[in-house]
């Protein structure tokens, strides 16, 4: 359904050690810089991009938003959750653990990456 996920930086530098921190604690490789100045990371097929906006007005959260990432297991999102806070991430919310609804039970960390946008890794137990 979805082709990629888009976030704004007003620090490219400070987001490429986070989220390469993040992209390689999930198995995945840390981003390329692309021709528009853009950083690019490629992971099972879908495609993660930081960017300063376009319009060149400073980069804001989106409040309310939150974009997840599926892992593999529970043990990959703690790796997840840890390489992100150490790499200039804020945890957020509940600490890393199941919780569970009338339809399934879920593993879910939370972080807020170094310019405010909310991420959230997610095991769902089969």
């Amino acid at each position: 359904m979805f082709s990629h996920m888009m976030v704004g930086s007003n620090d490219l530098d400070k987001s490429k050690i986070f989220y390469d921190a993040i992209f390689e604690a999930m198995g995945g490789r840390a981003g390329i810089v692309d021709p528009k100045g853009r950083l690019l990371y490629i992971h099972n097929g879908t495609f993660f991009l930081v960017t300063k906006p376009i319009d060149g007005e400073p980069a804001s959260m989106g409040n309310g938003m939150t974009i997840g990432f599926a892992m593999e297991t529970p043990e990959q999102a703690d790796a997840w959750h840890a390489a992100g806070a150490a790499a200039g991430g804020k945890p957020i919310e509940d600490p890393p653990g199941w919780r569970e609804n009338p339809m399934q039970r879920l593993y879910l960390a939370y972080l807020r990456d170094p310019d405010g946008n909310k991420l959230c890794a997610l095991h769902s137990e089969k």
